[in-house]
């Protein structure tokens, strides 16, 4: 335990799970916010659909190109200085993007954002397994994981409530003053927690042999999937909610939020009971019994979506609120389990998990959502693929677990 925080203080209670919940939520938050200006965007540059998703593609793809990074620097200089500087940058690509004259302008502000904002999306996770252990580790996962769940719901939400005061333009203004906030609240609330002591040479051969040393571990590569498949199950309608919303359930610009409020509302409650259960259930269990309620909803997803509710609301999102709700509950104890994988470089290790995530996402919004993403059944059945997925590699984890071959964390 850091001596600085007193784990019975406000401080730890209340205003760090707060802001270290929204440095990570700045990630998703960027994603998602700009989906109701695309009406607006397209008619101002005179560009179709394909060319507007960019404004997504780039942010995922850069974003995942140096997400791999921020954990290790983190683990050289410290988790403070890789935040604020990060967040600093995003503050910068943010207003470019408010005053961008072009589509092409537009991506580039979009790509500079996505290099930045892993700086806090990624290695504020870290602090909080720098400073506790166990169940009281578990408990405040959750605590952030609520908190962090709720930025896809919202962030339509606030872009669409922005729409309604100004052009699209407000939308990354928007952006650029989130992020002024967080470098203030970082600098008011968040220690250091990554002391000198504990820190890596700030060499290039150094991080990039950290990065060596979490692909090396099979256990992160059996974690890391198995979130990430179970995710994808539930990214797919997030990177796909402009299609989902509009075409294939026939909704307007302001109703995002039947979609994203259910199923966002529905992993809220998932992290909750994680944390109330910590130390009560054993993780491993915890996390199985996720991901079977996980299961089960993609598969009730699939059964409605071949009726004639498959596209009428709410039977359209019932299956994938439960899918949602498996997610919150084994999201903070597979974090916790990463990080622990490799105690000394944390950052890298959640930089790498990170980095599977992302890369994973953007190919399903390029390569798989404009494919299936026409009908309900389309979306359904490619999340319950994905949900299988991640049980298999669960599964496999699991057994390396009880054959003694994979550590037991979290």
């Amino acid at each position: 335990m850091t001596p600085a925080l007193d784990p019975r203080s406000a401080r730890v209670l209340v205003a760090l799970p707060i802001v270290l919940a929204m440095l990570s939520m700045i990630g998703p938050f960027s994603i998602d916010t700009p989906f109701p200006a695309f009406d607006q965007m397209r008619d101002e540059f005179e560009v179709g659909p394909d060319q507007l998703q960019l404004v997504v593609t780039v942010y995922m793809l850069s974003f995942a190109a140096m997400s791999i990074f921020h954990g290790p620097l983190s683990d050289a200089v410290g988790r403070r200085p890789v935040i604020i500087g990060s967040v600093s940058v995003y503050v910068v690509a943010s207003v470019g993007c408010a005053l961008a004259p072009s589509l092409g302008w537009l991506l580039v502000g979009r790509a500079v954002q996505g290099l930045s904002a892993g700086g806090s999306t990624i290695v504020s996770r870290t602090v909080i397994r720098d400073v506790f252990e166990g169940p009281q580790a578990q408990r405040l996962m959750s605590r952030v994981a609520m908190i962090f769940g709720l930025a896809p719901a919202i962030a339509p939400i606030v872009g669409g409530a922005l729409l309604q005061l100004g052009p699209w333009h407000l939308v990354f203004w928007f952006m650029g003053v989130l992020g002024l906030v967080l470098i203030a609240a970082t600098l008011f609330v968040l220690p250091e927690t990554h002391p000198p002591s504990a820190r890596v040479p700030l060499r290039v051969g150094e991080i990039l042999r950290g990065i060596g040393e979490v692909v090396r571990q099979p256990s992160f590569h059996r974690v890391a999937w198995a979130g990430t498949f179970v995710f994808g199950a539930q990214f797919l309608y997030i990177g796909g909610a402009a299609i989902f919303v509009v075409d294939v359930l026939g909704q307007g610009e302001l109703d995002f939020w039947k979609l994203f409020v259910p199923m966002i509302g529905a992993m809220v409650a998932g992290s909750w009971v994680s944390g109330r259960t910590a130390g009560i259930i054993e993780p491993v269990q915890l996390v199985t019994v996720g991901f079977g309620i996980a299961l089960v909803g993609a598969a009730v997803g699939v059964l409605v979506s071949l009726t004639s509710l498959g596209s009428e609301l709410p039977w359209a999102v019932v299956g994938l609120a439960a899918v949602a709700f498996g997610n919150g509950l084994g999201y903070p104890i597979v974090q916790l389990m990463m990080l622990d994988l490799l105690p000394t470089r944390r950052g890298a290790v959640m930089s790498g998990a990170t980095f599977v995530t992302l890369v994973f996402n953007a190919v399903v919004a390029v390569a798989v959502t404009p494919y299936v993403g026409g009908t309900a059944l389309g979306f359904a059945l490619t999340s319950f693929v994905f949900v299988v997925l991640g049980v298999v590699c669960w599964a496999w984890h699991r057994r390396a677990l009880r054959r003694g071959i994979a550590p037991l964390t979290a």
